[in-house]
């Protein structure tokens, strides 16, 4: 199948208030889709036979939320973005800020070639120097044997892009001092994830090194800090386009990039303001068949590189006035081989993308993130992050109180004035919206 075509637009005006068949219309006409990618949107298209073979113990399967985030705009191509998540407002901040910045032209994005870390560690050795020494002499000839291991990835494009070799020590208070040398080798995977390439490579190198340095190799294994592997994206934006009731718009980007240098020098604000990057990320990654939790791993550590854990992203004002936001972080990613090749909705949700190469996915997830970062921004600068998250969350509410498809907006709008997100006051309110139906007053 052909990808999708990057000339149709991804802005959709009023796609929430649509129905999931509407939608699904909507998609397929703007996405390629074919009836099967259609089926395997529904609940149950991962068979408990395939799920089996995914992974162990198998007793069924989890359902989430998909979603699709409507109006990004990243490098001047429109994308509609499949998203999993279980959040409620998460898929609606990523397409109501998408909106606000495609009119200040969208978002940039890059991402750096698909180099992932390996990592061979050396213990044992009684002269640390000397087996650094001896294993920087080998490393033409460990390199040119790490990239005869995979011939295949070769090939396409990719293969070992160098070495190095580090001295590591041990010396946690009260503990005995330890010294170990790691080797470092990185692998460029292309459009592979590359987890299972580098392992492969690791352990070829073992013995090599074991033998040239003089001591015992024990752990042989990636990295998930893929600091070669980052991916950016940054949107300008002026101040106009935030005014609303509560505040001019100059007063709402001083509030957002007030609440950066908040997250940049205190970690507790950090960790917080850091999740809601990871909400559209990990979304974007769940539906796409990724490893958000290998994802996470190296967000967090790239987030105190510098011995503090701080904000990813950054939010200030420039010379005029407007707001410049920027993202950077590890984001490593593959759009071939694993669930995407045997999780039919996985398959689907990267026909909805376009089918994109690796790096191209990791610029679309950079965007989300910074959407769905300032989505949050904004909120706390304005009316506050529990209004609209709140909103969001009584539409739960309402079906848990027993609401039916043509009752839940009655309901969360009589939640959302009175302020009281209970699910007492949801079926108090559900039962005097029936018996105003069943006397004849109209709701």
């Amino acid at each position: 199948m052909a990808p999708a075509d990057s000339s149709v637009s991804s802005r959709i005006p009023g796609f929430y208030r649509l129905s999931p068949a509407e939608r699904r219309a909507l998609v397929q006409s703007r996405s390629g889709l074919q009836a099967a990618d259609l089926a395997a949107l529904d609940a149950g298209a991962l068979p408990l036979e395939t799920a089996d073979q995914m992974v162990e113990n198998v007793i069924g399967t989890l359902q989430l939320p998909l979603g699709v985030a409507a109006n990004l705009r990243v490098n001047g191509e429109d994308v509609l973005v499949p998203m999993a998540v279980e959040e409620p407002s998460v898929v609606a901040a990523v397409s109501n800020m998408a909106r606000l910045v495609r009119q200040a032209g969208g978002f940039t994005a890059s991402s750096d070639p698909s180099v992932m870390i390996g990592q061979v560690q050396v213990v044992g050795v009684d002269d640390p120097d000397l087996a650094v020494a001896r294993l920087e002499a080998a490393l033409p000839a460990l390199e040119a044997q790490a990239d005869r291991i995979h011939p295949r990835l070769r090939a396409r494009g990719g293969g070992v892009r160098g070495m190095r070799v580090r001295r590591v020590t041990y010396d946690e208070p009260g503990e005995p001092v330890e010294h170990m040398v790691v080797l470092h080798f990185y692998l460029d995977c292309v459009d592979a994830m590359g987890a299972n390439m580098v392992n492969t490579v690791a352990e070829r190198l073992a013995p090599e090194v074991e033998r040239i340095s003089g001591g015992a190799v024990e752990l042989r294994i990636l990295s998930n800090l893929a600091s070669r592997r980052l991916a950016r994206a940054s949107c300008r934006l002026p101040p106009e386009l935030f005014s609303c009731e509560d505040a001019p718009g100059h007063e709402v980007v001083a509030g957002i990039a007030r609440s950066y240098r908040f997250a940049w020098a205190d970690p507790w604000r950090a960790a917080t303001h850091n999740k809601g990057i990871m909400n559209g990320i990990d979304a974007v990654a769940l539906a796409t068949g990724n490893d958000w939790r290998a994802i996470e791993a190296g967000a967090h550590a790239w987030a105190a590189r510098d011995g503090q854990y701080r904000s990813l992203s950054t939010w200030k004002l420039d010379e005029e006035g407007h707001l410049v936001g920027t993202l950077e972080l590890p984001l490593q990613v593959g759009t071939v081989g694993g669930p995407i090749r045997n999780h039919p909705t996985v398959a689907a949700a990267h026909r909805i993308l376009g089918r994109p190469k690796a790096r191209r996915l990791a610029t679309i997830m950079a965007a989300v993130g910074l959407a769905q970062n300032l989505g949050a921004l904004r909120a706390l600068a304005t009316e506050g992050i529990q209004r609209g998250h709140m909103r969001m969350h009584a539409r739960n509410v309402a079906v848990q109180a027993g609401a039916a498809d043509g009752e839940v907006a009655l309901v969360v709008d009589a939640l959302c004035e009175a302020e009281d997100w209970s699910v007492e006051r949801a079926r108090h309110t559900l039962h005097g919206l029936r018996a105003a139906i069943s006397d004849g007053v109209p709701a």
